[in-house]
């Protein structure tokens, strides 16, 4: 879950990473490629979220939104049960960012989360008429395929590991869950956006204590963390433990299930990346533990991921970006490596500002060919 501290001078220190996402990136900015006849607009502000229009057409839409509020906001399309249809997150003020989402005929929600926290105000949306799905063509169909293929891998791998890190913890083993704990995490954050479609679940596995409702219960990995780390002292962490796992087990069942539009496959490589812009180079992620270079790199290969499972239509529709994404994952991989340690990677605070700057420089070159990614899968 993104919390108010992505609003933290490191974040704002990589502004140019973010602007990969804003409309001067070029990769959102496709309202052309879905056929519309131009993108919605949504002006955000800490009070208000005007959508320019309450009614759309079936197919691909470009939501434009701009914050013209003091507060970092979110802005997502639900569908019922708060199933996330589209998302584009950590909107400083000033900023304007863009979402492509795809939308059958129904009733929807529009949210924007000044403080990207609570349910958001929200505005209704109503899709009507019929479309095309970008599945009906083979190889966008083929892609979702073999992503949800990938999707199954990493989440029989998240099970077990939370299994033996919730195991941990019930039996008063710090040393041992503290050392799966961020192996746990790699397959929960490889597959992120994804989970994050399922509604509550996401928050109660993954919040951080700021991003809590009022009133609400703090519960899931990171809570355990400050427990591990902070506190030292997980006596009481039985329960959490167990409803930790539980949750995990009903978003593994949600996400094997899921049938994945190929948008989302664009549209959540590209969030990945966000979640190292706007957190992991920060450090504020992981804040008791300091593993944060874990979940960066599951962020990178989760993102390299999704765009694997589109390389075919990639390659056939814009060969070019193909090209230039096959320099800028290695680039950014090879950045990443040097802070290898053992089998698993430095402490965030074991890196020095050079380092950061470096891991956020070769990001930001592999954001910007990602955000073209929607645009292209949409036409």
């Amino acid at each position: 879950m993104r919390t108010p501290l992505a609003l933290t001078a490191g974040a704002l220190a990589l502004a140019g990473l973010t602007a990969c996402s804003s409309t001067s990136g070029g990769g959102d900015t496709a309202a052309q490629t879905s056929g519309k006849p131009g993108k919605i607009t949504v002006a955000a502000s800490d009070t208000d979220c005007k959508v320019s229009t309450a009614a759309l057409p079936a197919g691909t839409s470009t939501f434009s939104v701009t914050n013209g509020g003091s507060k970092v906001t979110e802005f997502y399309v639900y569908a019922a049960g708060d199933r996330v249809m589209g998302e584009v997150e950590n909107i400083v003020p000033g900023l304007t960012r863009e979402v492509i989402v795809e939308l059958p005929a129904g009733a929807y929600e529009a949210a924007c989360k000044p403080g990207m926290i609570g349910k958001g105000i929200r505005n209704p949306l109503k899709v009507s008429g019929e479309a095309a799905p970008l599945s009906d063509d083979a190889k966008l169909a083929q892609a979702a395929k073999d992503y949800e293929r990938y999707v199954k891998s990493q989440t029989d791998a998240l099970l077990v590991k939370s299994q033996e890190f919730v195991d941990a913890v019930k039996a008063g083993d710090i040393d041992k869950a503290k050392a799966l704990y961020p192996v746990a995490r790699t397959y929960w954050e490889r597959i992120e956006p994804v989970a994050e479609s399922f509604g509550d679940l996401d928050p109660a596995i993954d919040a951080r204590e700021d991003a809590v409702e009022p009133g609400a219960e703090w519960t899931g990995f990171h809570k355990i963390e400050k427990d591990l780390w902070q506190a030292k002292d997980i006596s009481k962490d039985g329960p959490l433990a167990d409803k930790l796992m539980a949750d995990i087990k009903k978003i593994v069942e949600r996400a094997t299930t899921e049938k994945i539009q190929p948008l989302k496959l664009a549209t959540g490589a590209k969030a990945l990346l966000d979640e190292v812009a706007t957190k992991k180079i920060t450090g504020e992620e992981d804040r008791y533990s300091h593993t944060d270079l874990w979940d960066f790199a599951a962020n990178l290969e989760g993102s390299k991921g999704a765009i694997a499972a589109l390389r075919p239509v990639l390659t056939e529709r814009a060969p070019d970006l193909v090209k230039t994404l096959d320099e800028k994952f290695p680039a950014a991989e090879e950045a990443l490596g040097k802070h290898r340690s053992g089998d698993g990677w430095k402490l965030h605070t074991e890196l020095s500002k050079a380092d950061l700057k470096e891991l956020s420089d070769a990001i930001n070159a592999l954001a910007e060919p990602i955000s073209k990614v929607a645009a292209v899968v949409a036409q």
